[in-house]
């Protein structure tokens, strides 16, 4: 696809236009709730930093997902996306968690000289689908500092066309945009920018 495609995707809201919001739902409830749907996928696996663990934001969004599909990872941005893209290969739908959006930039290398390129490269022959889940860092009631809490969806979008960038800026954005990503037979970063 080319990038006019990717930008058409990332409008945010456009997924949840005339369908029913989500009043009452809290952020973490239905981000639990996309991500439960991702894992009722039997080849679903959830990697990163904090997912069988506590410790960062994105692992209470896990609850109730079986830990046989959770796969905690050391920090190593560029080797989780490595292996990401590796199992996708073998038939998994990898969710690659990174917990802030500033730690993907140290996997860029696999996001943009491999998983945005390795269908190309093997002139169709490998197609990984993997959906990759960040998060922008909150400055407010606590600011996390200038190393977690920066937004670099438009650098992604510059960089990225056969990747689809999907950033989340509502709550009723959450579900559309992880079904987007599933249902899509192209890899795919989703930013919650909550």
């Amino acid at each position: 696809m080319n990038a006019s495609n990717t930008q058409e995707l990332c409008t945010p809201g456009a997924e949840t236009r005339g369908q029913p919001k989500s009043p009452g739902k809290s952020v973490a409830s239905l981000l639990n709730q996309a991500m439960r749907e991702l894992a009722a996928q039997p080849n679903a696996l959830f990697i990163g930093q904090g997912v069988e663990y506590p410790g960062v934001a994105t692992y209470r969004d896990l609850e109730g997902i079986p830990m046989e599909q959770r796969l905690e990872w050391p920090v190593a941005e560029n080797l989780q996306l490595g292996a990401c893209i590796g199992l996708s290969l073998q038939g998994y739908l990898p969710i690659s968690i990174f917990p802030r959006c500033d730690f993907l930039l140290l996997a860029l290398d696999q996001l943009v000289n491999h998983l945005e390129k390795l269908e190309e490269m093997s002139r169709g022959q490998y197609k990984p689908k993997v959906i990759v889940r960040t998060k922008v860092g909150s400055k407010w009631p606590l600011d996390a500092g200038p190393q977690h809490t920066n937004d670099h969806a438009e650098a992604f979008r510059l960089m990225l066309t056969n990747v689809s960038v999907v950033q989340i800026a509502s709550k009723d954005d959450i579900i559309p945009a992880y079904r987007q990503a599933l249902e899509s037979p192209r890899s795919s970063l989703v930013i919650e920018a909550l």
